[in-house]
């Protein structure tokens, strides 16, 4: 009892409202993301399921999210239990959703190797906390090398990419949603 949404999400209707409340075509989107037009048709139509690197391309070109476009499919919900061995099926063991749904705080916890070329710039503020191994985060010109236990405050904005330097290492990021207006004057 209390654990639901034993259903996969779908997230074509959330690429498919995120395309058209951009005005782009599904060419465009294709053509963004490098991605065929009938494979984005089948995502949006729910009769494919992209794999995470796909859907982290069509977030690009969309100029989201994965995270994002993942809880724009899910609906939120006022009280909701991640048991810790929830996957998401198509990414796992890599990635998983700590906080389902359309919420102002997204959290992940990201598993293993990770692509350290992928350049990330989020909006709002996150935090990443590794609660297991080590890696190392370039964030604006500087590396910084994290271990067990520690933190990194990024700043909305700041364009970063991280890897992991230690096998199955956890890494868990908490972000606001990038839905949310947090950006303030940072000029104080």
């Amino acid at each position: 009892m209390g654990d639901h949404k034993e259903q996969p999400v779908r997230v074509g209707a959330a690429v498919r409202r995120r395309r058209r409340a951009l005005e782009l075509t599904l060419a465009v989107v294709a053509e963004r993301s490098g991605l065929s037009v009938p494979f984005l048709s089948q995502i949006e139509n729910d009769r494919a399921r992209p794999s995470r690197t796909s859907l982290e391309k069509v977030a690009d070109a969309l100029r989201t999210t994965a995270v994002e476009l993942l809880a724009a499919a899910d609906p939120a919900c006022s009280v909701d239990l991640v048991r810790a061995d929830t996957a998401e099926p198509d990414f796992a063991p890599r990635v998983r959703s700590l906080v389902r749904g359309h919420h102002q705080l997204h959290a992940s916890e990201f598993t293993g190797d990770h692509d350290a070329g992928r350049e990330f710039q989020h909006r709002n503020d996150e935090l990443m906390y590794v609660a297991d191994g080590a890696v190392e985060i370039e964030a604006e010109g500087r590396a910084y090398r994290l271990g067990r236990g520690d933190t990194l405050y990024l700043t909305g904005g700041v364009r970063h990419r991280w890897r992991a330097t230690v096998p199955d290492t956890r890494v868990v990021v908490v972000a606001v949603a990038e839905h949310i207006e947090a950006v303030q004057d940072r000029s104080r």
